[in-house]
């Protein structure tokens, strides 16, 4: 297979389509991802059995509990998915917004306008939900996509694929603005990233394995985040019916994701660290902490140097005791990977102070960890969250899929 040229003559097919997806008036492009959420409710039982083949291979081949969970899909999770695609057609269209404008002292006005980037390819794994997040935030914002999901999803992923496009011709607007690599071969993927000059941007969601693949090998921009090792500190002034409630949320809830809290850090001078301990344990969580930790709840075991490093994606919280905020800042600033940290405080200097030192792309007060996401945030999806500090940071949504181009009108003006 030359997956160089096929690559190329994708990413063709797609700048084309997007050149045009820019041109169309707002509504045009919203209208098409309207067309594809009714297309994806109309093709809801072909979805799901596209997607119990998937769960079945998966599970025979051992696949963990965290991953089959991002894999296996609903007639809850498939409404989801089409209400995603309606929120993103109602959100605000960046294309065309002024960012700013000036008039210089010989009378040039300026202007900088956001534009679409160009073809942006997407390397997933698991979640078949990206297959359509991607697809209708790419659409929105006038981009081409090229989507390449892992394996083991292949048979939902097309399926839904197949679901969004009708819905795009179904509306009058090609269906290559979104392209699909129908095939599990690995060579695609390094076909995407060594595809300069035809994909303007890759965009990885999936293991660290996938992730740190592609930023090594890519000649591409990377729009990435590595790990989603998530902190949430409760202070001493924290409500602890709070505490209980947010931290037992953020670790519980879904431990499979990436917003999921990984290492809980308790201010000694918390007064109720055993009410806390306990409630995580009760809820199934294995805690790994230090001395004081085990010592308040018999069923922690020790933690090792690792285990601050380390993004479990499973029913697994590293815990530690810190003296005061400098403490907790300080090993939030050692181990986390930049994705979502949090306080619990009531003491509002304490908490501001924390939004303000963690330098991480998402810092929260008094929330769960696991509302970092793009739906949360009311961008309407995300097509990743991005832990970098270049272009965009957070959940990326249409916004973060747009550049800009700075736009000159003179009356005739000449350089001295």
């Amino acid at each position: 297979m030359d997956w160089a040229g096929r690559i190329r003559t994708m990413a063709g097919e797609a700048r084309a389509a997007s050149q045009m997806l820019a041109r169309l008036p707002t509504q045009r492009r919203a209208e098409a991802l309207q067309y594809a959420a009714r297309a994806i409710r109309s093709d809801a039982a072909a979805i799901l059995a596209a997607n119990e083949a998937d769960v079945a291979r998966a599970a025979d081949a051992g696949l963990t509990d965290a991953m089959l969970d991002r894999l296996r899909i609903d007639a809850v999770r498939i409404e989801g998915i089409a209400a995603a695609c309606e929120a993103v057609a109602g959100l605000d269209d960046p294309l065309g917004a002024v960012i700013d404008a000036c008039e210089r002292p010989n009378g040039l006005n300026l202007t900088r306008v956001r534009v679409p980037i160009g073809v942006i390819g997407i390397v997933y794994e698991s979640r078949p939900n990206v297959t359509v997040d991607a697809a209708a935030l790419c659409v929105m914002s006038g981009n081409g996509a090229i989507l390449r999901g892992g394996s083991e999803a292949i048979e939902t992923n097309r399926a839904l694929y197949h679901a969004f496009v009708e819905g795009l011709g179904a509306a009058g607007v090609s269906p290559h603005a979104v392209r699909f690599i129908d095939d599990t071969d690995r060579a695609a993927v390094g076909a995407m990233l060594a595809a300069a000059g035809d994909i303007d941007l890759i965009v990885p969601r999936g293991g660290k394995g996938l992730v740190a693949r592609v930023q090594a090998d890519a000649r591409v921009p990377v729009l990435a985040h590595l790990d989603g090792i998530c902190h949430s500190f409760v202070h001493g002034s924290a409500d602890p019916d709070m505490a209980v409630r947010v931290v037992v949320n953020a670790k519980m809830r879904r431990t499979g994701i990436c917003g999921a809290t990984e290492t809980l850090l308790i201010d000694r001078a918390f007064p109720q660290p055993e009410r806390l301990l306990k409630a995580l344990a009760d809820a199934g969580c294995e805690l790994r902490g230090d001395a004081e930790t085990q010592a308040i709840e018999p069923r922690a075991v020790a933690a090792s140097g690792e285990d601050w490093d380390t993004e479990y994606l499973d029913a697994i919280l590293s815990v530690a005791f810190v003296d005061d905020l400098d403490a907790a800042i300080a090993h939030i600033a050692a181990h986390s990977s930049g994705h979502t940290d949090a306080i619990v405080a009531e003491d509002p200097a304490v908490a501001e102070r924390f939004l303000a030192e963690v330098d991480s792309a998402i810092v929260m007060w008094n929330a769960s960890t696991q509302f970092a996401d793009g739906g949360e945030f009311g961008l309407g999806a995300e097509i990743g969250i991005a832990t970098g500090r270049l272009h965009a940071r957070g959940p990326v949504a249409l916004e973060g899929l747009t550049t800009y181009k700075w736009v000159v009108r003179g009356q005739g003006q000449t350089r001295p």
